[in-house]
């Protein structure tokens, strides 16, 4: 697709269930998922056309495992970063 570009992902996922949602999370993101006391945090980079479709692609994956997921994430590009909890946006500001 032309108009997908690359983000860098900081996230932390959390769910009643975690150990479901691991496999998923290294298939959707290139980076370094790591155990966290209710779930997994989340570094690594995706590719897509905008932080709000990458971040509502990847929770809507997540829920399709666990329903009772949420998601803390923070999508950096060109300087910008916009955070999001859940599928609400919090947000964007220059990164640094």
């Amino acid at each position: 697709m032309s108009g997908e570009v690359e983000f860098q992902l900081v996230a932390d996922v959390s769910s009643d269930d975690p150990s479901r949602l691991g496999a998923v999370v290294a298939s959707l993101v290139t980076g370094t998922v790591a155990p966290a006391p209710d779930g997994f945090h989340v570094e690594g980079v995706a590719r897509g056309e905008s932080a709000r479709d990458l971040n509502r692609a990847l929770l809507s994956a997540l829920r399709r495992v666990e329903r009772r997921t949420r998601l803390r994430a923070s999508w950096t590009r060109d300087g910008i970063t916009e955070r999001f909890f859940d599928y609400v946006s919090k947000g964007a500001r220059p990164a640094g």
